[in-house]
């Protein structure tokens, strides 16, 4: 091999070890922030959320894809933690969803009609956005994404949970920089379907447990979800 020939050999060997010594750590660099934003954003949302309970209004869209249907309603969520959750559906019609962590009920009034069953068929595995009434479970149960938010004011999480089921293949979180506040919640499942859950006006307020379990009306219908 001729001496200019080794030269230019030894010339690309080291520029490519210089790309490589700039590239490399670059990428690293880039996925070490993003681990840093996460555990930040998590971290910020378990201190905001450590508290015996909450209230917040919310507006509540379920998307069929397979029909094209969409379905709007609001009303307000009650949590106190660990997993009791009251869910008052005020629109387009009244519907009351109690559980105290282990049985659950949903009530509707104009049909005079109770479903009982067990909570963990509705909530469990983080369906139901059941995860909000033990946040600290989101590092448990789920792997966790940093993505782009179009809103420049809030953080955008996607999870993943470890166990994958139909009816919750990923969840989105959209989380407020400023204050931590869960903002958004949308649960895709195996059909892609989409139920999106906006929050507002959060009070951290605890009510007492007595709120979170039901007396079933007298001469109202009952019907078992589950075992």
């Amino acid at each position: 091999m001729k001496p200019s020939s080794v030269i230019c050999l030894q010339s690309i060997i080291t520029a490519m070890t210089l790309l490589a010594a700039v590239c490399m750590p670059s990428g690293f660099c880039l996925a070490v922030d993003a681990e840093k934003t996460i555990e930040t954003i998590i971290a910020g949302v378990e201190k905001r959320y450590n508290v015996a309970g909450f209230t917040a209004d919310f507006d509540q869209e379920s998307i069929l894809k397979a029909m094209a249907v969409t379905d709007m309603a609001s009303g307000t969520v009650m949590v106190r933690q660990p997993d009791m959750m009251r869910w008052e559906y005020l629109a387009p019609d009244p519907q009351t969803i109690i559980t105290d962590g282990n049985d659950l009920w949903v009530y509707r009034p104009q049909e005079n009609q109770v479903l009982v069953g067990k909570a963990p068929a509705l909530f469990g595995d983080g369906k139901g956005a059941g995860f909000i009434s033990d946040i600290k479970t989101v590092r448990q149960r789920f792997q966790v994404s940093l993505e782009t938010s179009a809103d420049p004011h809030l953080y955008r999480l996607r999870m993943i949970p470890n166990q994958s089921s139909p009816d919750i293949m990923s969840v989105i979180l959209d989380v407020s920089k400023a204050s931590f506040d869960l903002r958004r919640i949308v649960t895709t499942n195996v059909y892609g379907d989409e139920t999106r859950i906006t929050f507002n006006n959060l009070r951290f307020d605890a009510q007492p447990p007595s709120m979170f379990r039901f007396d079933v009306p007298e001469g109202a219908d009952v019907i078992q979800m589950n075992p």
